[in-house]
C-alpha cells in the first residue's frame, strides 16, 4: 500500500469524519480518480509529436494513455474531425495515489517561483483542476530527451459533496494551496 493511501486511511479519513460530523466513515470524501490530459496541438502538422507526448505521459503515470481525437473540424487550425490531437490517462487505485504523492511532494515544489496552487479551481461539485505549464517538473522526464515543452491538465475527482469538503481533503493530503 502506498504511503499516501495509508495516511488517508489512518489519519485523514478519521479527521474528516470528526470535522464534518459524518455518521459513518464511509461518508468521508475520498479521491476517486485522477485524469491527466496532454493536448498536442502541433500533432496536426507533425504526427510524431503525439508519439513523444504518449511516451512522456506513460513515463509519468506508469499507464499507457489513450489518444484523444478532434470532435469537430476547425478550418482556421487546419483541423479535421477525427484527427488525433492529444492523449489522456485515467488513474485509479494505487497508481492514482502514487501519482498524487509524487505531484504534491516532488513535482509542484519544483515549479519556479511557486507560491502554491489556486484554492479557487474547484468546480462546485468537489473536483479540482490544475494546469501544469511544463512536464519538466516531474523527476522521470530527462531534460535532454524532450524536444518540446508541453503542459498538461490534471483533474482530481473526489466523492466530496461540496468544494469545502474537497479542499479540506486535498489540504490534509498535502496539496500546497496558496495562502489568499
Amino acid at each position: 500500500m502506498n504511503r499516501l493511501q495509508e495516511r488517508y486511511n489512518n489519519e485523514i479519513r478519521p479527521s474528516l469524519v470528526e470535522k464534518f460530523t459524518y455518521s459513518s466513515v464511509m461518508e468521508a470524501p475520498k479521491v476517486e480518480k485522477v485524469v491527466v490530459n496532454m493536448g498536442v496541438g502541433d500533432a496536426v502538422a507533425n504526427p510524431k509529436a503525439l508519439d513523444d507526448a504518449v511516451n512522456e505521459l506513460t513515463l509519468l503515470t506508469g499507464q499507457k494513455p489513450i489518444i484523444t481525437k478532434a470532435k469537430r473540424s476547425v478550418a482556421s487550425f487546419k483541423l479535421r474531425e477525427g484527427m488525433a490531437i492529444g492523449c489522456k490517462v485515467t488513474l485509479r487505485g494505487e497508481r492514482m495515489y502514487d501519482f498524487l504523492d509524487k505531484l504534491m511532494s516532488i513535482a509542484l515544489p519544483r515549479v519556479r517561483d511557486f507560491q502554491g496552487v489556486s484554492p479557487k479551481a474547484f468546480d462546485g461539485r468537489g473536483n479540482y483542476t490544475l494546469g501544469v505549464k511544463e512536464q519538466l517538473i516531474f523527476p522521470e522526464i530527462n531534460y535532454d530527451k524532450i524536444n518540446r515543452v508541453r503542459g498538461m491538465d490534471i483533474v482530481i475527482v473526489t466523492t466530496a459533496e461540496s468544494d469545502v469538503e474537497a479542499r479540506e481533503l486535498l489540504a490534509q493530503m498535502g496539496m500546497p494551496f496558496r495562502k489568499s
